[in-house]
């Protein structure tokens, strides 16, 4: 059984930053593609980031491009996601996703098979 964990969120400043983190266990014999996507309220789920299963590529929304840094730890299925430059519409759930050897498209939620609870982060003015 897969297990998606996150960690790190909280209360900032606008400006401030933050780090989030996932791991992801199971059986499975391979390494898991890693996801960020949040859910701020009333709002649907959206993309955030991406790293594949080897740590080469990584994915950004154009909303946190330049501020946020996705980042795997080697030989870990342990990802970690820097946010730098905080805004309050950064404000939500943030969700980590999993997939082994994939998926086959990182910024698709549909694509991941494998969610952790989610992580609160809230941003004031």
């Amino acid at each position: 059984q897969v297990q998606v964990v996150e960690s790190g969120g909280g209360l900032v400043q606008a400006g401030d930053s933050l780090r989030l983190s996932c791991a992801a266990s199971g059986r499975t014999g391979g390494r898991f593609g890693l996801g960020w996507f949040r859910q701020a309220p009333g709002k649907e789920r959206e993309f955030v980031a991406a790293i594949t299963w080897s740590g080469d590529k990584q994915y950004y929304s154009d909303s946190v491009k330049d501020r946020f840094i996705i980042s795997r730890e080697d030989a870990k299925n342990t990802a970690h996601l820097q946010m730098n430059s905080l805004k309050p519409e950064d404000t939500a759930v943030y969700f980590c996703a999993a997939a082994v050897w994939g998926p086959p498209h990182y910024t698709v939620a549909t694509a991941y098979d494998h969610w952790g609870l989610g992580t609160d982060v809230t941003v004031s003015s």
